[in-house]
């Protein structure tokens, strides 16, 4: 993080955006805010459920989180 009123506080926001805008807002149109909500809605979830991502060693955000969580459970014990 920068300073306040840095640029690169919003550098991942603004290319999440970015990404928005070009992949959805660019190439449909909608015809009520309730369409397009439910529409950018939809694009999110299939941006967290199924999209690689190179940051999570190209795996979607859900599954890269859910393979943590697996890593970080206890181990059950020889002696039970």
């Amino acid at each position: 993080m920068g300073r306040p009123g840095s640029a690169l506080d919003n550098a991942v926001i603004e290319a999440w955006h970015s990404t928005l805008t070009f992949e959805l807002r660019a190439l449909e149109q909608f015809a009520t805010k309730t369409e397009a909500r439910a529409r950018v809605a939809a694009w999110i979830d299939e941006y967290n459920r199924e999209r690689r991502h190179s940051a999570c060693a190209m795996h979607s955000p859900v599954d890269y989180e859910l393979g943590l969580r697996a890593t970080d459970q206890p181990k059950p014990s020889a002696a039970a």
